[in-house]
């Protein structure tokens, strides 16, 4: 049967035909709103580009006009300590950071960014919080917050000293001024180390101007990525701990706003970047120490570093009393170390 021949059977107008043809894509497309978030990462603009801009443009991509989230970087709409509380507002719609930088008011946001020693290497921070529950205390601790939805926790960088004198013996640490983060800097500074708080975009200067001797916020890949090692001279081995652990965070009315599909391909984006981070600095802790040749690597022997070491457990001890969902962290990571220890190689040596 010929269409012409159905319509008129049908009892349906031609000049009615017309124009629902016409009008009913006009009327759809009248009716589709891209949504817009707008995002701001820890990260400067050198290191977004790799730890957080390659997924959210794979997310804008992939969003296929549906939505577009525009990312800011460090300290671009408010400074990394207000972070929180713009997103809680609403002032911006979504986060990547770690607790402990963000100001967090969760019990639990001390274990973001550097807990001292809570990680050997990267693999530990997901393996933790995908397989030894962290991820379910993280959700419970956010679900008593209004406004703001935890989202995803991965893994960056080991936790290194970058500096402009030399650092041997735990002596050399004292009175050195650092950038660092809340919790690692307050542990370190039983040490002697003083730990100081700018503008990540400030730190270049305030190194060449003699402000800071150095950081301590990062593994020797980003002190290259970044320009640090252009300032600094020294990289010590020592790590305090394995790996940052950094989250994705979202304001709740916003998540709550957009469809599943959206939220999928949102998590699938947030697995991407945990993924590329992974070979990204694994390749660039060990490419850096060998290839770089702007930073002579030190180290303090390892029966020294034991005291920083057997302190790091003491202050799980002192963090552990502050709440009964800390203990409750605070025994999955003594859990944890004893299994990777048992274990043995490669998961401990």
């Amino acid at each position: 049967m010929k269409r012409r021949d159905f319509i008129k059977k049908a009892g349906v107008g031609t000049a009615a035909v017309a124009a629902t043809a016409i009008n009913a894509p006009f009327v759809h497309a009248a009716k589709k709103t891209t949504i817009k978030w707008r995002m701001q990462t820890y990260a400067g603009a050198a290191l977004s580009e790799h730890v957080c801009k390659p997924a959210i443009d794979a997310f804008n991509k992939a969003a296929n006009g549906e939505m577009v989230i525009e990312l800011y970087n460090a300290d671009q709409l408010v400074p990394t300590g207000e972070l929180f509380r713009a997103m809680q507002k609403g002032t911006i719609d979504a986060v990547q950071s770690d607790d402990d930088s963000i100001a967090a008011p969760v019990d639990v946001s001390v274990f973001g960014a550097y807990f001292p020693f809570a990680s050997r290497y990267s693999l530990d921070v997901p393996v933790l919080f995908n397989w030894y529950g962290l991820n379910e205390i993280w959700e419970e601790a956010y679900s008593e917050i209004k406004g703001v939805t935890w989202l995803s926790c991965g893994a960056w960088d080991p936790c290194n000293f970058a500096t402009t004198k030399p650092i041997r013996s735990l002596k050399d640490l004292k009175g050195l001024r650092v950038f660092s983060f809340p919790t690692g800097g307050k542990f370190m500074q039983q040490f002697g180390v003083v730990p100081m708080a700018l503008p990540w975009e400030d730190i270049e200067m305030a190194i060449q101007t003699g402000e800071l001797d150095g950081v301590a916020w990062s593994g020797i890949t980003e002190d290259y990525t970044v320009g640090w090692a252009d300032v600094t001279k020294y990289y010590l081995t020592n790590p305090i701990s394995g790996a940052w652990a950094g989250s994705y965070y979202a304001n709740s009315d916003s998540w709550n706003a957009l469809p599943d599909h959206l939220k999928t391909i949102f998590r699938l984006s947030m697995d991407s970047s945990h993924y590329y981070r992974q070979h990204w600095y694994w390749w660039g802790e060990a490419h850096y120490r060998t290839k770089g040749g702007k930073l002579e690597l030190t180290s303090i022997p390892q029966d020294e570093w034991k005291i920083v070491e057997d302190a790091a457990l003491k202050f799980w001890d002192e963090t552990a009393k502050k709440s009964p969902r800390s203990a409750k962290v605070v025994k999955i990571l003594k859990e944890y170390a004893e299994t990777m220890k048992g274990a043995g190689p490669p998961y401990r040596y």
